[in-house]
């Protein structure tokens, strides 16, 4: 009997797939939740829904097996200084995985991250999953050169290419240090490819690729503040900032080189039949911004409709750095409220994509009515493109309150559950007495959300000028590298891994199975 496409891809996938606790859909199904969130008090535990159990994957003072300058450690530079691992990306790489030691055997499954050191050491990890051997179980892919600095900075998303075979990796800077860069895997020492004319520098986070190679980018960049307060623009009470980041796209020339260039596209949404703009820098268009009547539309539930700009051309604008924060605001792109990273849904057609604004992570925004209905507490936004994929529709699916909100990394965690990971900062926790929290929000049922994790802290993270802890890098994956079981499809769901990091204080990456 002849087997279908479907059939023969799903069998591809799974004679290569890992072991996983759970073989289902995802690491679903999520059935029971945390009633609470941990208080902002001392060093509580974590507290995780009775679904999963959470082990170690790597801890902050685990050693690099190639150290470099003061990059010595997972999560620890050798002055002291944190560096926080952040997005996590799981692949599960065939052939012969080279490293640093030579003839030296790092199997097959592998976990990336981007790390947030600034001062021009930031770097990108690789655990080495089927590795035991501490000496070998992590390691550094970005060395610094003989000034002693890797020229990364706040290294922040990554994700898999399948067209190029590398690893992409943004940076949260401005437009001085932000950026993607490209890393090689094939190869060792990998190469270190930066494309800062082609895609901007800027204040990058999520990163993503659909099944032709267009890469979309999510910003977080935060904007003037202005008075909560909407009787006194001039108020001195200013934290509701200014709708100031921007989604994009970059269409390569050649998705198998990206070095050959192409278009950066920013989305623009029309709202009562005109595009929704950023309104300018002066102390009353800012205010005018926070609390636009178009902005309070955009976050009422309806939809609206959109489509893509190019902003930046590389064969009529040439390939040297830019702003592309500033070059999407002149022509004309839609500014969000800090979303920080986005997700394809899983069903392999690449058309409807979830991004999550922040908002202020500040009560005093989010405790004003008129605020909290303009995202001050975050959101997630759902973009459905047509066909082509250039026109399309967008609606908030969830808006954020003083229970659920500041989403940050977000993945499926199944089929049909969006994962949501909270990053309220250390000002909101302290206003509220309450600690982050990872969501799961089906789809069908998006007002009854689980929370998967209380998150804790650290005693690391508990004192004095310490910074808490933050969920981040919530990452679901099989690690399917191909294009059709990519991740983004149905097919990178069976035999999935979760993985989420906890920055900060001790900076541990934990694996979640599934009871």
């Amino acid at each position: 009997m002849r087997m279908s496409r479907k059939s023969r891809l799903l069998a591809m996938l799974l004679s290569c797939a890992p072991v996983a606790a759970w073989a289902g859909d995802g690491i679903g199904p999520f059935t029971s939740g945390v009633p609470a969130p941990q208080p902002a008090v001392g060093a509580p535990p974590n507290v995780l829904s009775s679904d999963f159990t959470a082990t170690v994957v790597a801890i902050g003072t685990d050693p690099l097996e190639n150290p470099s300058g003061l990059i010595t450690t997972y999560g620890k530079l050798s002055n002291g200084v944190q560096t926080e691992p952040d997005q996590n990306t799981y692949v599960n790489l065939p052939g012969l995985v080279k490293g640093p030691t030579p003839k030296y055997y790092y199997g097959h499954n592998f976990l990336f991250q981007a790390h947030e050191a600034s001062g021009g050491l930031g770097y990108v990890t690789r655990i080495n999953l089927d590795v035991t051997d501490p000496a070998h179980r992590i390691t550094l892919l970005t060395p610094v050169g003989d000034d002693q600095l890797t020229h990364l900075s706040r290294g922040d998303g990554s994700t898999y290419d399948p067209f190029t075979k590398s690893l992409l990796a943004t940076q949260e800077g401005g437009p001085t240090d932000g950026g993607v860069i490209e890393i090689s895997l094939g190869s060792w020492p990998p190469v270190v490819t930066t494309h800062y004319g082609s895609m901007g520098r800027c204040g990058l986070e999520g990163v993503h690729l659909d099944d032709q190679g267009r890469i979309y980018l999510v910003e977080d960049t935060g904007g003037i503040s202005t008075s909560n307060d909407p009787n006194d623009p001039n108020g001195p009470v200013k934290v509701a900032r200014q709708p100031n980041s921007y989604v994009y796209r970059f269409i390569p020339k050649k998705p198998t080189d990206l070095s050959a260039g192409g278009k950066l596209q920013a989305l623009q949404v029309f709202v009562d039949g005109a595009p929704l703009v950023f309104g300018g820098t002066a102390p009353d268009q800012v205010f005018a911004d926070v609390y636009s009547p178009k902005q309070l539309e955009l976050h009422s539930g309806a939809s609206f409709p959109t489509r893509w700009i190019t902003i930046h051309n590389t064969a009529k604008d040439g390939a040297a750095d830019f702003d592309c924060n500033a070059t999407a605001r002149a022509a004309g792109a839609t500014p969000f409220k800090r979303p920080e990273n986005g997700t394809f849904k899983p069903d392999g057609k690449f058309r409807t994509f979830y991004f999550t604004p922040t908002g202020d992570t500040n009560s005093l925004s989010g405790s004003v009515p008129a605020l909290a209905a303009r995202g001050a507490w975050g959101g997630i936004f759902e973009l459905h493109m047509d066909a082509l994929r250039e026109d399309g529709k967008i609606k908030l699916i969830v808006l954020g309150d003083a229970d659920h909100n500041s989403f940050d990394n977000i993945t499926f965690g199944d089929s049909n559950t969006i994962l949501a990971a909270e990053d309220r900062g250390d000002t909101l926790h302290d206003q509220l007495n309450a600690l982050d929290s990872i969501w799961a929000y089906p789809l069908t049922a998006l007002a009854s959300p689980l929370r998967v994790l209380a998150q804790g802290r650290d005693a690391s993270a508990s004192g004095a000028g310490a910074e808490d802890n933050e969920p981040t890098g919530i990452h679901v994956s099989n690690g399917g590298i191909a294009r059709p079981i990519q991740y983004g499809t149905t097919y990178n769901l069976p035999e999935a891994r979760g993985f989420y990091t906890q920055q900060h204080g001790d900076n541990t990456t934990f694996e979640l199975h599934h009871n």
